[in-house]
């Protein structure tokens, strides 16, 4: 039997649901500079779906107006059914703020906190009233949970290395129990075996917690092996949608290039390997 969260929601989950995330019309601009115009999007429950597009199209800015960060020009969003466009204050925005994790590119930890106390910071926003002993309890386990060993928890940020910093940043995502998880960039400025190490975190979490994952990247691999479906930006808006069986069909000249260009080849090829490699082991499982 699983032990009850602490910051359980009794909507957390919102079955009758099939739709976490909701976008329609968004319409994002800088001045003159037209970053998003009529975007719509929708993530499903329980699905990765990694977000994908060149550079300045916007992928991190539809992730901040998502979760509140940037308020756009027009258009409309809703995260389980409750809009996050209006008071950041409200009762209503602080609800459902709590039931989502973010981690920024970089990790964008406090520096002069602890890995434990970065964890502790939005517990301790959201619930005062619990106390120290729990605390360090519950920041502990998430250090562990997010692949840390158990004495980072006392460690400062420049006490550790780049995959270090992302799993406690990750760690700090996970302090809530969220049902959502934002990932902006997780994998960029890792080395390739820290990033595959990563990567198996995030399918494993999603799929042990029934996590929902909006992933931004540029990382194929990161595609392949993770995401059920990808979301491509370009022209102002998300042109397309899919698994990535079916957005190499398209015909869009930079999806072509992307997915099938000579770094796709290479992470679709890796792709491949790893699938035999797992059914080998099942089928040696099975003997």
């Amino acid at each position: 039997m699983v032990a009850q969260s602490p910051f359980a929601h009794a909507d957390d989950r919102h079955p009758h649901d099939d739709i976490a995330i909701k976008v329609r019309g968004l319409r994002n601009a800088f001045g003159e500079q037209v970053i998003h115009d009529q975007l719509d999007l929708d993530v499903k429950m329980g699905e990765i779906l990694g977000v994908v597009g060149g550079s300045g199209t916007g992928k991190s800015v539809l992730m901040r107006s998502i979760i509140g960060l940037q308020t756009p020009e027009e258009g409309s969003v809703e995260v389980f059914g409750v809009s996050t466009i209006g008071p950041a204050d409200s009762e209503a925005q602080r609800d459902i703020r709590r039931r989502w994790g973010v981690l920024f590119q970089g990790g964008a930890l406090f520096s002069t906190l602890t890995v434990a106390e970065n964890v502790q910071v939005p517990i301790r926003e959201y619930f005062p009233a619990i106390g120290d002993d729990l605390l360090d309890r519950i920041a502990a386990y998430k250090v562990v949970l997010a692949g840390l060993p158990a004495n980072a928890g006392p460690k400062y940020p420049a006490e550790l290395s780049g995959g270090m910093v992302k799993r406690a940043a990750l760690a700090r995502a996970l302090a809530l129990d969220p049902a959502l998880l934002f990932l902006d960039e997780p994998t960029a400025g890792l080395d390739p075996i820290s990033a595959a190490a990563f990567d198996a975190l995030i399918r494993d979490l999603a799929d042990t917690l029934g996590l929902t994952v909006l992933l931004i990247t540029h990382d194929l691999d990161t595609l392949h092996s993770v995401c059920d479906r990808v979301a491509v930006l370009a022209d102002k808006k998300v042109i397309a949608i899919g698994t990535i069986d079916e957005l190499v069909a398209s015909d869009h000249p930079w999806i072509a290039e992307y997915f099938t260009g000579p770094r796709g080849r290479m992470a679709a090829k890796a792709d491949e390997r790893r699938t035999h490699g797992a059914d080998a082991q099942t089928e040696d499982k099975q003997r």
